[in-house]
């Protein structure tokens, strides 16, 4: 009798082992997985907010770029390729706004990254030089504003 308690002991120690084993090692591996997935998805962060501030900045070149050639008389530069460019930037900087978006976790970043995108956007309809100082210095301060409030949310 004594034997079979001994066993049944050994046994359920055994059992009460493994169970906490596994318990511990399931514990970690959640760990681990969550660890991976917030670290991916701040990785993803980063590259959407720095791939969305670069697309605004060449946006924002373009722009300014085109408004010296309409506005100083230098009409031979206004070429179709100068509009496709312009297109084709303020595309690259919606899709990067976007995907900023839809990574973002603030509405905050959605509000700041769309006004960002509208005063870009109206610096074409500027006529005189200085208030295309004033825009420049605008929408240059709102990309700032941007990254500064993103980066919080990065570390």
């Amino acid at each position: 009798m004594e034997a079979v308690a001994v066993s049944v002991i050994a046994v359920l120690g055994t059992l009460i082992g493994a169970g906490s084993t596994y318990y511990f090692q399931r514990k970690a591996q959640e760990r681990s997985e969550a660890f991976t997935r917030d670290e991916r998805l701040r990785q993803e962060r980063i590259d959407a907010f720095s791939t969305y501030a670069g697309a605004l900045l060449n946006y924002r070149r373009v722009l300014v770029f085109r408004w010296f050639v309409r506005h100083e008389g230098r009409f031979a530069e206004d070429t179709p390729e100068l509009l496709n460019e312009t297109y084709t930037k303020r595309y690259a900087a919606q899709e990067a706004m976007f995907r900023a978006q839809m990574v973002g976790n603030s509405p905050e970043l959605t509000a700041l990254a769309e006004r960002a995108m509208e005063q870009i956007t109206e610096l074409h309809r500027i006529d005189d030089r200085e208030a295309l100082d004033e825009a420049r210095d605008r929408t240059r301060q709102s990309i700032r504003d941007l990254v500064a409030a993103v980066a919080p949310h990065l570390r």
